[in-house]
């Protein structure tokens, strides 16, 4: 019985495929290794099933429980635990949130007045609104502060440099659900104020039709990123509802897994930087 041997020729074809397959594989392997991705995953990557089930009772256990904290990391010092301060604000306005879109409709011949009624003629109204507004500009000054912290500190260096990342993502957003708060009351210091920031936004590059490279484009005033944030070319029921939407629910869901996700970072990259 005699084997039938392939020819160079024969075998050709499937040399190529192999010699691209492996430097795919090197260029993964290239990048996972790379410092940017292992800025974002601490442990190494898992190759067969027990690395993965360690990797992830190491990631949540650990987290939950871990075997010791830092003595500095329950120590409340002269920097006033900004962080800590803007995650119980960041709690009050959750829960304050709630209470006032019992008395709220997102709709112009409404918002006005059930403000007023709030304000006026439910028990506790204005106490509530007023905790909800001034956690809100609170909540803006302690992130800002946590942050001038991080970065005077120099806490955003290895190995935190990834969870500096999360950090100004979450002072964004910070900022635009104090932006999209402002409208709701509906009157006319919101509307001009509204009116001001979304003009501002008709000269963002690329996507502005008066900003850099925006009408090259083909941005218009219906078709830029002002008429996306508006729902129209002016500030009226389209925009009202559109901020409302994600005051109340975009921006909070987005909010709470970035902020999940940079407490479990503060663990796994080796707990809070001092001074608290």
């Amino acid at each position: 019985m005699s084997e039938e041997r392939q020819t160079p020729e024969q075998e050709s074809p499937t040399r190529p495929a192999s010699r691209t397959d492996g430097q795919g594989e090197g260029l993964l392997m290239r990048i996972i290794n790379s410092h940017f991705v292992r800025s974002i995953y601490r442990t190494p990557w898992p190759v067969d099933r027990r690395s993965r089930i360690l990797t992830v009772l190491n990631s949540l256990v650990l987290h939950l429980h871990p075997t010791r904290i830092p003595r500095h990391a329950v120590k409340v010092s002269y920097t006033w635990c900004m962080g800590g301060l803007s995650f119980y604000l960041m709690l009050l306005l959750t829960i304050t949130g709630i209470l006032l879109m019992f008395y709220y409709r997102p709709a112009p011949e409404h918002a006005y007045w059930d403000v007023k009624y709030l304000m006026n003629d439910v028990p506790f109204g204005r106490i509530l609104r007023n905790m909800h507004r001034w956690a809100a500009h609170a909540m803006l000054i302690t992130v800002w502060l946590h942050m001038l912290r991080v970065f005077l500190t120099g806490s955003y260096k290895p190995p935190r440099e990834f969870n500096w990342v999360i950090g100004v993502n979450l002072l964004v957003l910070t900022m635009l659900l104090s932006f999209t708060g402002y409208l709701l009351p509906w009157d006319q210091l919101a509307m001009w104020a509204v009116t001001v920031g979304t003009n501002m936004a008709r000269a963002t590059p690329f996507l502005g039709h008066e900003g850099p490279f925006g009408p090259q484009l083909g941005m218009t005033p219906y078709n830029d990123v002002r008429f996306a944030l508006l729902g129209g070319s002016i500030v009226g029921e389209n925009a009202l509802i559109r901020f409302y939407v994600w005051h109340c629910l975009g921006f909070p869901f987005i909010h709470a897994w970035l902020m999940a996700i940079h407490f479990w970072r503060v663990r796994k990259d080796g707990g809070i930087s001092g001074p608290l």
